[in-house]
């Protein structure tokens, strides 16, 4: 993935997701928006300047609970905080390999949760590139940890699309990748039992879905929860500079990681 350069750009985290509000209490609903967030620039605008002015502040407030591997400063970029401790919903669907699968076979593994657009061009890509870091941060961990996407887009559906997506965004160089899909149905049943919210009007429209990373643990139970972050330059591209992009990984890596050791 190709990052842009924004000397003055400052990466602004997204807000609290319908998923995290289901894990933690009750608030507005608020998507990861794959697209330009024209009705919150300024909110965001004003948090960046915010997170900027008081970064110090921030690295020295840590969210109990989390990892003691992750550093403070790290776990506030990430808006990383534990989730009770209670068995992740299970799902059967299809892999880009057109293999059904579900996901209590993953027991005995970590498995980090996304949910991605095949078609996205903004926030999922990010995300993808954080995945393939991660990967690679785990060393010799990297058997014992398992990525996973499911399907946010029933317009495009098919094996074909998630593996076209898990190609061009170099997740199929991980042994343990899997991008799920399935019928409308069948994925609107999982978003559900994660709190995922999406608006897709019609095949034509973005994307609008909630972005949040979930960790789950061998066990096969809901552990952590991370909000996914973005940046967008003048003419509307999504980016993330190179060290936010690269702490991500390494974030998504030591959280894994904590589970196998």
């Amino acid at each position: 993935m190709t990052t842009p350069k924004s000397p003055t750009s400052v990466a602004v985290p997204r807000e609290p997701t319908a998923a995290q509000r289901r894990q933690r209490s009750p608030g507005p609903v608020v998507f990861a928006v794959l697209g330009v967030a024209v009705l919150v620039a300024g909110a965001y605008a004003y948090l960046a300047v915010r997170r900027s002015d008081s970064q110090d502040g921030l690295s020295s407030i840590r969210a109990s609970g989390i990892p003691a591997s992750v550093p403070t400063s790290l776990a506030n970029l990430m808006a990383l905080s534990p989730v009770p401790d209670r068995p992740a919903p299970n799902f059967t669907l299809v892999d880009q390999s057109g293999r059904t699968l579900s996901l209590d076979q993953f027991r005995g593994r970590a498995v980090v949760l996304e949910f991605m657009d095949p078609h996205c061009t903004d926030i999922c890509p990010i995300v993808s590139q954080e995945f393939v870091d991660a990967y690679h941060d785990l060393g010799r961990a990297t058997s014992r940890v398992v990525f996973i996407a499911v399907n946010v887009n029933q317009y495009y559906a098919g094996v074909a699309d998630v593996a076209t997506f898990s190609s061009d965004h170099q997740l199929d160089t991980i042994p343990s990748w899997y991008f799920f899909t399935g019928s409308p149905s069948n994925l609107k049943a999982v978003w559900q039992n994660y709190g995922v919210e999406v608006e897709a009007p019609n095949p034509n429209a973005d994307i609008i879905h909630t972005s949040a990373v979930y960790f789950i643990d061998p066990n096969g139970h809901e552990r952590y929860l991370a909000t996914p972050m973005d940046d967008h330059a003048a003419n509307g591209a999504a980016y993330l500079p190179l060290g936010p992009l690269t702490s991500w990984g390494r974030g998504i890596a030591l959280v894994a990681r904590s589970f196998t050791s």
